[in-house]
């Protein structure tokens, strides 16, 4: 029986890539979305992969979501936490809602999906846990002290739940991409955007694609002594 994978903001975008990629790996791939009812459709329609909606940052939300896949679907042995949004603004413009929803659902539905899925995966004796972060939690963005916080917490959560995982054959590990063309991308101001392609030294922007593949080698049996990492896929734009 194929292992069950859930990737959350998975209709669209990276997500999407990573859904296909661990579908292609042979895994059985469940996305999760929490607004565009018609792309979830598209989606589905377009893979066969199945759709689930909620709001990863609501906690009863997710776990009531996650129950229902593993009652439809089977056991959850693979999470990918992509969903995320963004609220940008420098502070002096940013409002505690902006602040509040990025922290909430970019780092609050890492946790709760975590409280959903890590339970299962450790009476199994075995899980991945694949966290997407950002360059811009790493390196910092102007405008993004919301969206920089949030991903900058993955990763240390990362590291963290990596701690108590090991010993139930449980790995977590990061994924840090830099600007990737998808639709969040595509809303950046064609000046800005052309400004941050000029700071990558490969001279383009990532796909979707080469980020999945980052993803597949995490949850794949390849990367067993692997835990607690971040694995940087940004072309190039930050060094450390």
């Amino acid at each position: 029986m194929s292992r069950i994978a859930i990737v959350t903001g998975g209709t669209r975008g990276i997500g999407k890539g990573i859904c296909q990629t661990l579908r292609d790996k042979g895994l059985a791939v469940v996305a999760n979305y929490a607004g565009n009812d018609r792309a979830a459709a598209e989606f589905t329609e377009e893979t066969g992969i199945p759709a689930y909606k909620w709001d990863v940052g609501d906690h009863e939300a997710t776990l009531d979501g996650c129950k229902q896949v593993e009652a439809e679907v089977g056991p959850i042995d693979v999470l990918v936490n992509n969903a995320g949004i963004t609220r940008d603004g420098t502070l002096h413009k940013m409002t505690f809602e902006d602040w509040n929803e990025v922290m909430r659902i970019n780092l609050g539905g890492c946790f709760n999906m975590a409280k959903a899925t890590f339970p299962g995966m450790r009476e199994r004796g075995w899980g991945r846990i694949v966290n997407i972060g950002s360059v811009n939690g790493q390196a910092g963005q102007y405008g993004q002290v919301n969206y920089a916080a949030a991903k900058s917490g993955i990763h240390g959560f990362t590291k963290a739940l990596a701690q108590e995982g090991a010993k139930f054959g449980i790995t977590v590990n990061a994924i840090a991409p830099g600007y990737v063309d998808t639709d969040m991308v595509a809303a950046v101001p064609k000046p800005v955007l052309e400004k941050i392609i000029a700071g990558i030294p490969v001279g383009r922007l990532g796909h979707a694609d080469e980020i999945a593949r980052g993803v597949a080698f995490f949850v794949s049996e390849n990367s067993t002594f692997v835990t607690g990492s971040t694995m940087s896929i940004n072309g190039g734009q930050h060094m450390y």
